[in-house]
């Protein structure tokens, strides 16, 4: 059977690094045969991995869907605000599409999305990688077998880390919402689907609190320059300078901003890139800390908080359910499982995964494509009819956030936009 082939819209950390590597280890699944990227250096590194002809190496994806269809998938790992147009071309012109979260900043795109692909009977599946993690599916699993009853309540807390809190929220392409998402849709729709996916029911009602509260300009050390690197007199009591950070520990950040990898290359990076800027001197405004809160159908309750100020990178649950109860972390990768009539406790420790994500990026891609070869006119788990509610919950707790924690029903959301 000939490997599915794609055509990979944007080559940034995503397309390049988490999924085209897949078509690397597993070539008789898949095989990139072409790359829409403006950045010369990330296409031509595209080109050279998968040994593509120069003639499918095109500088935009206008170009790409320009000469007719070339591949059966197309992976789209544009910038958000860069989703729509691509995604309703390539489902238009024959693609079915594996698109980066979130599926639009728009939620009105989001539904016309989900519409076309109906209309033109393509698979649409969005990058809700903690579905595909072990750690995520078997506490799936563990729910729909009935271990703990019914769900009561879920508490979700996403530790963002600090420094990846300053990387890409304060400095970084995510860190205006007019430019790209608010926090809790480029960030936490991940949080908002799992959530959904294991209570499984529809979600009624949500309110949410948060705000930018550390990261602004009258937070800014006394007399401190618009560039670290420019002498700035907190150098050494500041933890977010960016010359100590990024030349020392977070050298491996750095790979995301600049191709040029050597301490010169990084360097001039930081004296032109707003990875080189004061963070509390950017034009940030996403939220560093917000809660959301959530009651579902059959009366089950949600609580998430996501916070920048954590000292590790992860997500901590705990899913109380009427026979027992379930806790997780995943830097741990590990969960515990709890019986309240036996008293007994369960504790699964998984293997240390090979992909990122917790091992989520090369599993959606393994289901995507097993979808495509067996179940074609199946939604698969995270098909953009699924993930759209989930969307949505991320949209309106946006809403009730900038309305002072306004209590929003899901369904009148829903109707206000569809019937503008």
């Amino acid at each position: 059977m000939e490997p599915t082939s794609a055509i990979l819209i944007g080559a940034g950390d995503r397309g390049a690094r988490a999924y085209a590597p897949y078509a690397l280890a597993h070539p008789n699944e898949l095989k990139i045969t072409a790359v829409a990227e403006p950045n010369d250096e990330r296409r031509d590194k595209v080109r050279l991995a998968h040994q593509l002809p120069r003639e499918n190496c095109f500088s935009s994806w206008e170009k790409a869907f320009s000469i007719g269809k070339v591949a059966d998938v197309a992976i789209i790992t544009t910038l958000d605000q860069q989703h729509f147009e691509p995604t309703m071309k390539a489902l238009e012109s024959g693609y079915h599409v594996l698109l980066e979260k979130p599926m639009s900043p728009d939620p009105i795109e989001c539904i016309e999305m989900e519409r076309t692909a109906k209309k033109y009977n393509r698979q649409l599946t969005i990058c809700h990688v903690l579905r595909y993690t072990e750690f995520w599916s078997t506490i799936k699993r563990v729910v729909a077998e009935g271990k703990i009853g019914k769900i009561a309540s879920i508490q979700l807390n996403e530790n963002v880390e600090i420094m990846h809190m300053a990387h890409s929220f304060v400095r970084g392409n995510w860190n205006n919402k007019e430019k790209s998402s608010p926090m809790i849709l480029q960030k936490s729709c991940h949080d908002m689907d799992i959530i959904s996916h294991i209570i499984d029911e529809k979600c009624e009602r949500i309110s949410s609190y948060g705000s930018l509260m550390h990261f602004k300009e009258e937070n800014a050390p006394e007399n401190a320059p618009e560039r670290c690197l420019d002498g700035c007199p907190a150098e050494l009591d500041c933890p977010f300078h960016a010359g100590r950070y990024y030349l020392g520990e977070g050298k491996g950040w750095a790979k995301k901003f600049t191709e040029d990898n050597s301490r010169e290359g990084i360097i001039k990076a930081l004296q032109e890139t707003p990875y080189g800027k004061c963070v509390y001197q950017s034009d940030n405004n996403v939220v560093d800390h917000q809660v959301v809160n959530m009651e579902f159908t059959g009366g089950a309750t949600a609580t998430f908080s996501m916070c920048g100020f954590t000292r590790e990178q992860t997500r901590i649950v705990q899913i109380m359910g009427t026979k027992g109860e379930i806790r997780g972390n995943m830097e741990d990768n590990r969960i515990s499982i709890y019986d309240f009539l036996t008293k007994q406790e369960t504790v699964v420790k998984f293997d240390n995964p090979i992909s990122g994500h917790g091992g989520g990026d090369a599993g959606i891609m393994r289901s995507f494509l097993h979808d495509l070869k067996h179940h074609e006119n199946k939604s698969n788990i995270s098909s953009a009819a699924t993930s759209l509610q989930s969307h949505l919950m991320a949209f309106a707790a946006e809403e009730s956030r900038v309305n002072q924690g306004e209590s929003i029903e899901l369904d009148r959301f829903y109707n206000s936009l569809t019937t503008v």
